[in-house]
């Protein structure tokens, strides 16, 4: 079983940028953990972050005919990302959306994903644990678990 997990822009700043918001984990620190839970569970992973929306584009299309599912933190893209969107849909697989923060109780303009609608589910407001609750619901989900 192979997850996808995708870190969109900004997330490469983690452990720098407003940490009363993000925590101070580093993005390396929080793959480290996924890398750790994802081998205890014998599920391979591949990470990848980027600023651009094409970059992240090019990778969902190269990589996700390998994949099982996927668990995104779109960052910004969360809320006009429109063609992140499409290519994540585009793909047919079950995905998770992740934010470190509760988007729901920030701006109002962060307050709408437009990822959600194509997504299994959203995990918003654990901080660095909600990727590793990503994985684990998404591994039981692909595994067929109730």
């Amino acid at each position: 079983m192979k997850i996808l997990i995708i870190h969109g822009p900004n997330l490469n700043l983690l452990g720098k940028r407003e940490r009363e918001i993000y925590g101070d984990k580093t993005l390396k620190e929080i793959i480290s953990l996924l890398e750790r839970q994802a081998k205890e569970m014998g599920v391979e992973i591949t990470n990848f972050q980027s600023n651009s929306e094409g970059a992240l584009i090019d990778f969902i299309q190269v990589e996700s005919p390998k994949a099982n599912g996927i668990i995104i933190n779109p960052g910004a893209l969360t809320h006009y990302g429109l063609s992140l969107r499409e290519a994540l849909a585009d793909t047919n697989l079950p995905l998770i959306e992740v934010h470190l923060s509760n988007i729901y109780a920030r701006e109002e303009f962060r307050q709408r994903s437009v990822i959600a609608p194509i997504a299994k589910g959203q995990i918003s407001g654990l901080g660095w644990r909600g990727y590793l609750a990503a994985l684990r619901a998404l591994v039981a989900e692909l595994k067929g678990e109730t």
